[in-house]
């Protein structure tokens, strides 16, 4: 591949190897940081180099290639979950991991109240839950749109509780008084939904733990970084899961496509890449058309379970339609990454058609009218090859692309 900065956007519903190819595509280098463009602390991306595996959450997958992060304005960012995420690499050989990260001043914080109120909105769905993660990624977001608004207002089919204040940000870590004033007014907000919460002492010192601990980053620093070296933006969740373009109301509240990474980016040239397995899988509940159990019995997952918030694993034929959806929805993509190309037998629904699928490789390109950049045949980086392009086509927001490269069964 060439030089140009890089978006990694998942095609379906999440869990599709992202976190492998950013691995990959750092390995392959040279890359002088990830930038991290949406998402928080739900983020569970998976690196397997030699005998050392770390799950992704907040530090960029580019971490055990020595690569550092940099989380935007649009990531939420959880000092709590991020300090445990930094020992955990630390116990596997990264060295002073919290020296390899920097965030944005402006990325809103994720803080154990809207963890605590995100759980307790999803338990009182009973049968009817969304699907969340349990991490407080959505009323955190929620929070941030409460200011100047008074109680009972709806906001995004939310009752608002109490009188809110501004929304804690990564940058009041450094400035206590203005940190305990955000956080008292927000634990007066929840006190309704989930008790008293935590104690905001407690929160206010290990918030400034956490700011001697980062750099903390203002202006301009993505247009800093993409013109110091080449960039890799991680994408978390995928495209199905989209807060415009996914099926509500089991989405995120995140924006998935590649819009915030080009907005950080300033119009300077970056290819996307959309990652997609050789077949479809998602967390907990929502659509998933060509769910079949056998493709589940199939195919174990080694570090994916059911989830106290999520719910279950589950897995289906690849879906070529919302393949082509979800790169209609990121206004076309300049390239495929393929996992999980060990799998065998594969199958995949094509209209009312559910085809075999041989050389899953060749039905991609031609179905999409791209090529594959990267390939992933296991769970290793050993198992993953970038791939020099032969073309420097792009696929438009229309995706033309056939189904006649499957065989019919």
């Amino acid at each position: 591949m060439d030089r140009e900065h890089v978006i990694v956007v998942g095609l379906g519903f999440g869990d599709e190897g992202k976190g492998a190819v950013v691995d990959a595509l750092c390995a392959a280098g040279p890359v002088s940081a990830v930038v991290r463009f949406n998402g928080g602390a739900q983020a569970a991306h998976n690196v397997v180099v030699d005998d050392r595996h770390h799950t992704f959450s907040q530090f960029g997958s580019g971490t055990l290639a020595g690569v550092p992060t940099w989380l935007s304005r649009y990531v939420l960012v959880e000092p709590i979950a991020l300090a445990t995420e930094s020992r955990e690499l630390e116990a596997i050989g990264v060295a002073d991991p919290l020296s390899l990260l920097s965030a944005d001043a402006g990325a809103l914080l994720t803080t154990p109240f809207h963890v605590a109120a995100n759980r307790a909105r999803e338990d009182a769905r009973g049968d009817g839950r969304h699907g969340s993660c349990g991490k407080g990624i959505g009323e955190t977001v929620w929070y941030g749109l409460l200011e100047g608004r008074t109680a009972g207002e709806v906001v995004e089919e939310q009752v608002v509780l109490g009188d809110p204040g501004p929304a804690p940000r990564v940058g009041d870590c450094l400035d206590p008084r203005a940190l305990r004033r955000k956080l008292d007014a927000l634990a007066r907000f929840y006190e309704p939904l989930i008790g008293a919460g935590p104690g905001v002492d407690d929160l206010v010192e290990l918030y400034r733990s956490f700011a001697d601990a980062v750099r903390i980053t203002t202006g301009d620093e993505a247009g800093r970084l993409a013109d110091a070296g080449r960039l890799v933006f991680e994408g978390a969740q995928g495209v199905l899961l989209d807060e415009t373009y996914g099926f509500h109301p089991h989405t995120t509240w995140s924006t998935v496509t590649p819009r915030n990474a080009r907005e950080l980016l300033g119009g300077r040239n970056a290819r996307v890449i959309g990652v997609t397995r050789t077949y479809q899988t998602r967390h907990g509940a929502g659509p998933l058309p060509t769910e079949d159990p056998a493709v589940l019995a199939r195919f174990p997952e080694a570090h994916n379970g059911t989830g106290q918030y999520q719910g279950a694993w589950r897995a289906g034929h690849l879906d070529a339609g919302l393949l082509r959806y979800s790169v209609r929805c990121c206004g076309g993509v300049d390239g495929l990454a393929v996992t999980h190309l060990d799998a065998g037998g594969l199958r995949v629904a094509a209209g009312e058609e559910l085809l075999d699928m041989p050389d899953p490789l060749a039905y991609l390109e031609e179905l999409l009218g791209v090529e594959v950049l990267v390939t992933g045949a296991g769970p290793s980086r050993a198992d993953y090859e970038v791939r020099e392009n032969r073309r420097h086509d792009r696929v438009d927001a229309g995706v033309g692309g056939r189904d006649r490269a499957a065989v019919r069964p």
